[in-house]
């Protein structure tokens, strides 16, 4: 069933050794759940205590190479070369960059993360919930979480392997990222070492979001239709979500994630609009206008916060956690972004991969947790549905206070499971890729078994993680527990890639063969 196709073969060194372990994963969660999340456990406080410095340092690094390389006069350079051409309009371009990262993200914490920050602020700050501080510090911490930094990560790894891959002849591989700095010795046992951390850690991150999916359309549909969420309608869902992307898969990347992601990203622009119009617009504007100025203001101080001295444990749960998930998924997102950069320079591809999907995230997170925040100070209930029945029920919670809040709750449910398939769709046609060789420059799409059998594995395992929600245990903590865990690896490699990126790029480094060293390739590009 997983043979070649053509000259496309299984790459053993990779697939067999991932399988495996994915399978003795989700068996193990199967028999012992609560012990399959202390495990996990474990591994996140060893990562958040020792390592919580890097994951917050490296964060600000990755967005200031970003930044240089995309003012500099290496923005100029084109992938492919000066004859080469884009296969995308700026529009289909910009859609699958924004839907293929953000997966189920804004939907779900669009309402639910400025509501707990202005509800809960960390004690260790001082400040008191639902007071002008309390929103400064939701709004500043939510866009910190949503905007430059994470999608400079995306930025760092797409850059990487879209030049290595196009300009310097190199494998379309995460791996190639290394060629720069260390030469011929990252070929080989070090590529299939390198490729087989990655499609761990991006396995473990989308199933760390599906399992947030599962719960919030589960929470959605006991709100619209009384059916009582749980496991198994969490199953039904992931299910259900598989189903439609197997479907989309068969058509293949390009035509199944650009229609996708056509209407998706439609349809958020014309949700924005809708509660920019009909909710507090003056409000939002003021408290938008002012959080960025905030933002600007107070960067580095939040973006290097991690409490040594009272040991507060919100930096490990909110800001080690999102980084962690983001660099779970930054080598193989990527690789996708880089399959659509061909033609393009360094400057448009930072300009649509980190700059558009950036500002797409303020105007997102302004609206809609300016509208949550107005609510919740004038009698919303959005807090108390999230101390009674999880985090996962927020945005239910707010539509409620709006004009067609339930036809609203239904195309919210459509999107999300949209989003899930979108996300689905490109990060298992990517693993796949990884997965087999000849997948390379040619647009060669990967067997479509290939592709099923690593969507039912991702599923399978965001299924098992949350049925470790037992107890005291809530499902929100599991996924973020399992996304700790899937990027802890990556953030040593991302540094690394971070760092052979720059190279490549500053040296301008040019096509090499299998006996070049890098040092002596010739100038391109």
């Amino acid at each position: 069933m997983l043979a070649g196709n053509g000259d496309m073969k299984v790459r053993k060194e990779v697939f067999y050794p991932m399988a495996a372990i994915f399978i003795g994963a989700i068996a193990l969660g199967i028999a012992a759940p609560e012990a399959f999340y202390k495990a996990e456990n474990a591994i996140v406080e060893f990562a958040f205590v020792n390592f919580g410095w890097l994951f917050q340092l490296s964060s600000v690094m990755f967005l200031a190479i970003c930044t240089y390389l995309g003012f500099s006069k290496y923005g100029d350079i084109k992938f492919g070369g000066k004859d080469a051409k884009p296969t995308l309009t700026d529009w289909q371009w910009f859609s699958i960059s924004l839907c293929g990262g953000i997966a189920t993200g804004i939907l779900f914490w669009g309402i639910a993360e400025p509501i707990t920050h202005f509800m809960s602020p960390p004690d260790v700050l001082g400040l008191k919930p639902q007071s002008e501080g309390a929103a400064m510090f939701s709004m500043v911490t939510t866009f910190i979480h949503w905007t430059f930094i994470p999608y400079s990560m995306y930025g760092i790894a797409g850059l990487g392997i879209a030049y290595c891959a196009y300009n310097m002849g190199l494998p379309y591989s995460v791996s190639s990222t290394l060629y720069p700095l260390f030469g011929n010795r990252t070929r080989g046992t070090v590529s299939a070492l390198v490729d087989n951390i990655c499609l761990l850690a991006i396995a473990g991150g989308v199933a760390a979001v599906l399992g947030v999916g599962a719960m919030q359309a589960g929470s959605g549909l006991q709100t619209l239709t009384g059916i009582k969420t749980g496991k198994t309608v969490w199953a039904t869902v992931l299910a259900i979500t598989v189903t439609i992307y197997v479907v989309s898969s068969y058509s293949g990347i390009m035509r199944g994630i650009r229609i996708l992601s056509d209407y998706n990203a439609k349809i958020f622009l014309l949700m924005m609009l809708f509660f920019f119009v009909v909710g507090p617009t003056s409000f939002i504007l003021n408290l938008g206008v002012q959080s960025f100025g905030h933002f600007l203001d107070s960067f580095f101080e939040r973006t290097m916060f991690l409490s040594p001295i009272d040991g507060s444990p919100w930096p490990r749960w909110w800001p080690v956690y999102y980084w962690a998930i983001w660099l779970a998924y930054a080598p193989l997102i990527g690789m996708f972004l880089a399959r659509l950069s061909y033609g393009r320079t360094v400057r448009q591809f930072l300009l649509f991969n980190v700059v558009l999907p950036s500002a797409f995230g303020l105007l997102w997170f302004s609206i809609f947790g300016g509208n949550a925040i107005h609510s919740q100070i004038h009698g919303g209930q959005i807090w108390d549905s999230i101390q009674k029945s999880g985090l996962e029920v927020s945005v239910f919670s707010f539509l409620k206070n709006y004009p067609l809040g339930t036809a609203w709750s239904w195309i919210f449910i459509s999107v999300l499971i949209l989003s899930i398939v979108t996300l689905c769709d490109s990060m298992t046609t990517t693993v796949a890729s990884l997965s087999m060789t000849g997948s390379h420059l040619e647009g060669k799409e990967p067997p479509a078994p290939m592709k099923i059998f690593w969507g039912i594995t991702m599923a399978s395992m965001a299924i098992i993680n949350l049925l470790s929600s037992s107890g005291k245990i809530s499902g929100i903590d599991a996924t973020k527990q399992i996304a700790t865990v899937a990027g802890f690896p990556i953030l040593f490699f991302m540094c690394l890639m971070a760092l052979g990126t720059a190279r490549a790029i500053m040296k301008g480094m040019g096509p090499v063969d299998q006996e070049t060293d890098p040092a002596e390739a010739p100038k391109g590009a």
